[in-house]
């Protein structure tokens, strides 16, 4: 038909002019167009490309009107479109969108379009319309949408040691209407560093093995394109979980359990639970061991002192430590090698080179068929193929031979006891050598060995166990001699058959507390508790365990097994299982926690292996105290009083505190403050500075009544005291607050000084030195002082004398005194005496009075210095003779220590306020007082003093 458009056009003008003569004729013919229509509209657009092209025909063409073609409707489904005429001529026309199209609402329309002519005239009357034709209209898309993705999260969980082909999948959409944009043709890993890859259907994948210690979980971001390549609006993350291989073992445990002093019991594993990957079990067993084999002797015991340790666990007296701490009263120690690092145990370590011998006077004499050696020993394999005998305790011939009366010695891992009887009983065979062979000897632990000899048998007990000798020796006695013997430590005294005397097996190891107690041995209750730890495990409440649950510990409680056929139960025990540390001032540092643990299965031994545990606990450092000793550092007392039967007591007014820094938490910020606690002590030494004591005249001790009820023992010497012994503080201030010093002789005494030191734990905590001068009151005139002035009683007051004479330095000497001097010496004389014998009738009264103060501690004893009130009575050498003289000056000395003792009950407190203020010209006066004095009464003469005479 398009074809034919051209000459039909050209025919139509060539009968123009008829068909104008024809124009009164009828409109004939139908317009005629193609029977369907396809096109194709982009969306957003409004021109459809049509095929074929919009054109209608009319066979009555060319005439006007009725061969024109005026207009195309479309018919159905309301399409948003409309046709319109381009050419009413030729017939051409158009279709267009009359509204927005979108491919995603709609991808294709269908419809009628029919087409009209003009009609028959110009009015439109007789007008015709084609045939219905179909249009067809497809759509065509826009990539206007990004990628969208299903889900706003993805996770996943993943085993470790697997690569899976597919771990998850992610899948995006595309709104787009076309396969072309709508598809998803791509997805992308955007995180770097990741052991993942993706396909393009978004199946995510593992490019490596993965390993939960490691790495436990992974976050990785996908995006996604479309076929357009149009990237996802907002990237996807995914999550990724390993979890572990299901290993048997215990999980929710801590490697580091932090312990703070004071706290009691302390839950180890409170959230502890044994993983056995669904498997089922007919037992459980567990074993949790607490291993303190670097702390002191082998765990946390206390540090008192040997004799200490004995006492607080109730020992028998009387035994003998042959390993003390060094002091000039214990120096055979002195030359051994101490370890000062192990929380104040007094440890010795013998090199194989050292050794001591014990003096004759602290060796005990009298062992019986019945003694105890005890001692802590530490000891490992002996050196060399063949090794020696290694001597802990030798006694030996000190000369002439070598026999060994009795020892204790270590050979190739085995303890030997040797025990020679003598012939004094019976002359036959006789048990000589016991011998035990045990692991504990060479392992290189402290442990604890106790010999209890009941001749002829002899018990081992090694931390707190019994054992029996696997082997015993007879021998025949040792001849009796006269010979001499010695006793050592670490080795055995070889003084006979030698050219040299010399020490011989020495010892390898560490020893302390090395004890004979002669007549008795120890029982197996105080063996227990002189090794006994201080620390160890427990569990927390035992009612709320399980009936199938079975403990128990080892004797040191450092081993706790627990025994279970439910796993639940063996959880809920594990998890009450607690360290405690009861000391008040532990061992600070680690202790080592080992959990080893086995399953059992039904129908097998063992079904499961279950790693081992290592963890620590970690003691904290304990808040140390402070020993404070307070009281008067000076004592001032009459001739009187350190002369008599129970001397002056220096320490009456002591007092012994200790404080420990404590931080608490206000606001946020930790505060540091003092608290007093209240602790043991385990001695107090007073010593003496300066000169030793002199035995024929001097004396410090302490009274045996003032030491009972207490655990407190004390010894003395010439250098001093110590009082030892576990007990409290008050008990310790009770005690010296009664030691007693006396001076048969004081006049000959300056100035004694002493210094008291107390301790706690055997020295790991010390108080200060508290040095105490104790000195003699001496009977001089006083220099004038307003406040001597102010305290003197209203019924003394001073007269002066100006007028004195010398008879031993005068600058006068051969001149005879005056009548009127004579007079008045001899007046002043009787006015003395008088006064004198009314003091000692007030003395008398008051001291029968006083009579219940017989132990001589009086409570209202005060220091009295050179500034108190005297009477000094000078008559004149020519007045009496050489006998009434010596008579006078002892009355004039018992006159006047009855009138110090009068006067320090009448004054009081008001001269002790000045006895610590004399200056220095005071002392000098008193020293030179005492000078002339000793002159005067040697010579059986008196002078006259230079200063006032008071009275």
């Amino acid at each position: 038909m398009q074809a034919l458009g051209v000459p039909f056009l050209l025919f139509s003008g060539l009968f123009w002019g008829h068909s104008c003569a024809l124009s009164g004729k009828v409109n004939k013919h139908k317009p005629w167009i193609e029977t369907s229509y396809h096109g194709v509209i982009t969306e957003n657009m409004d021109t459809v490309l049509l095929d074929p092209p919009l054109v209608a025909l009319d066979k009555d063409a060319p005439v006007p009107f009725a061969g024109e073609i005026c207009a195309f409707k479309i018919y159905g489904q309301e399409a948003p479109f409309e046709a319109v005429v381009l050419n009413r001529t030729s017939g051409e026309g158009v279709l267009r969108a009359s509204g927005p199209v979108d491919c995603e609402s709609q991808k294709e329309y269908t419809f009628i379009i029919q087409a009209y002519d003009c009609g028959a005239g110009p009015s439109g009357a007789d007008w015709k319309k084609s045939h219905k034709a179909v249009v067809h209209i497809q759509v065509d898309d826009v990539n206007e949408f990004s990628p969208v993705f299903r889900e706003p999260l993805y996770k996943a969980c993943v085993t470790e040691g697997k690569i899976y082909d597919s771990i998850l999948q992610v899948e995006a959409w595309d709104q787009d209407c076309s396969p072309q944009y709508s598809q998803i043709c791509n997805y992308e890993i955007v995180t770097a560093g990741t052991p993942f890859a993706i396909d393009r259907n978004g199946n995510i994948r593992n490019t490596e093995r993965l390993s939960y210690d490691k790495q436990q979980s992974y976050k990785i971001m996908v995006t996604a394109f479309d076929c357009g390549q149009k990237r996802a609006r907002e990237d996807v993350a995914v999550h990724i979980d390993v979890k572990p291989v299901c290993k048997p073992g215990w999980q929710g445990w801590n490697k580091r359990v932090d312990y703070e002093p004071g706290t009691g019991s302390k839950q180890l594993f409170p959230k502890m639970h044994l993983e056995t990957c669904g498997g089922p079990l007919s037992g459980v067993r567990a074993m949790v061991e607490l291993q303190t084999n670097h702390i002191g002797k082998g765990c946390d015991r206390e540090t008192y002192s040997e004799k200490s340790l004995q006492k607080l666990c109730g020992a028998a007296s009387g035994s003998t430590d042959l390993l003390p701490a060094p002091s000039p009263s214990t120096n055979w120690t002195a030359s051994l090698l101490t370890d000062s690092g192990r929380d104040s145990d007094l440890i010795y370590q013998f090199d194989g080179h050292r050794a001591a011998n014990v003096p004759d006077h602290v060796v005990p004499q009298n062992l019986t068929d019945q003694f105890t050696i005890a001692t802590w020993m530490k000891h490992g394999p002996s050196p060399g193929l063949r090794a020696e005998k290694e001597t802990l305790l030798c006694s030996s011939d000190k000369t002439e031979m070598n026999r060994h009366h009795y020892s204790l010695y270590v050979h190739n891992c085995r303890l030997v006891f040797l025990l020679r009887r003598d012939f004094t009983q019976v002359d036959t065979f006789r048990p000589a050598e016991f011998h035990w062979k045990l692991e504990q000897i060479c392992d290189k632990e402290w442990h604890y060995y106790v010999i209890n000899v009941e001749f002829p048998a002899v018990t081992l007990f090694v931390d707190g166990v019994t054992y029996e000798p696997y082997l015993v020796t007879d021998d025949w006695p040792i001849h009796a001699s006269k010979i001499d013997t010695q006793l050592t430590v670490g080795a055995c005294w070889q003084g006979g058959e030698v050219a040299t005397p010399r020490f011989t097996q020495y010892f390898h190891g560490s020893l302390s507390g090395l004890t004979i107690r002669p007549g008795r041995i120890e029982t197996q209750k105080v063996i227990s508790c002189l090794q006994a730890c201080k620390e160890g495990l427990d569990i927390n409440s035992l009612e709320s365990l399980a009936k199938d649950i079975k403990f128990h510990f080892n004797p040191a409680q450092s081993v706790l097994v627990v025994e279970g056929q439910d796993v639940d139960s063996i959880n809920t025990a594990m998890t009450k299982v607690s360290y405690i540390n009861s000391r008040q001032f532990p061992t600070p540092g680690l202790r080592r926690l080992h959990i080893t643990t086995t399953v059992q299965c039904f129908g097998e031994d063992t079904c499961l292996s279950i790693p081992d545990i290592k963890a620590i606990v970690m003691v904290l450092p304990p808040s140390e105290p402070r020993i404070t000793i307070t009281g008067s550092n000076r004592l001032v007392r009459p001739a009187s009083d350190l002369r008599g039967p129970l001397g002056v007591a220096p320490f009456k007014e002591l007092h012994i505190t200790s404080t420990v820094m404590k931080g608490d938490s206000f606001g946020g910020s930790r505060r540091p403050g003092v608290m007093e606690v209240m602790h043991n002590l385990d001695y107090c030494d007073v010593l003496v500075i300066g000169e030793e004591l002199n035995p024929e005249r001097e004396s410090l001790e302490i009274h045996h009544s003032a030491l009972l009820g207490k655990h407190l023992d004390a010894t003395n010497s010439t250098s001093g005291i110590s009082i030892y012994g576990v007990d409290s503080m008050a008990h310790y201030e009770q005690a010296l607050r009664q030691v007693r010093y006396r001076n048969g002789r004081p006049t000959s005494l300056s100035e004694r000084k002493f210094r008291l030191t107390c301790s706690e734990l055997n020295g790991r905590y010390t108080s200060n030195e508290f040095n105490l001068e104790v000195s003699l009151l001496h009977h001089s005139a006083p220099v004038e002082h307003i406040n001597h002035m102010a305290a003197q009683p209203q019924y003394m007051r001073p007269v002066h004398h100006p007028l004195m004479i010398h008879t031993m330095n005068s600058h006068m000497s051969g001149a005879a005194p005056p009548a009127a001097t004579a007079v008045i010496v001899v007046c002043i004389a009787a006015l003395v005496v008088i006064v004198v014998i009314g003091v000692y009738r007030i003395h008398t009264t008051h001291q029968e009075g006083s009579s219940e103060d017989e132990d001589g501690v009086k409570d209202a004893e005060v220091d009295w210095d050179n500034s108190a009130l005297t009477i000094t009575v000078n008559p004149m050498e020519n007045v009496r003779g050489d006998q009434a003289l010596s008579e006078e000056v002892k009355e004039e000395e018992r006159e006047e220590e009855e009138e110090e003792e009068e006067y320090e009950e009448q004054v009081g407190g008001m001269i002790s306020t000045e006895s610590d203020n004399s200056d220095e010209e005071d002392e000098e006066e008193e020293e030179e007082e005492r000078e002339e004095a000793k002159g005067r009464k040697q010579k059986g003469k008196l002078e006259w003093d230079s200063s006032s005479i008071t009275y």
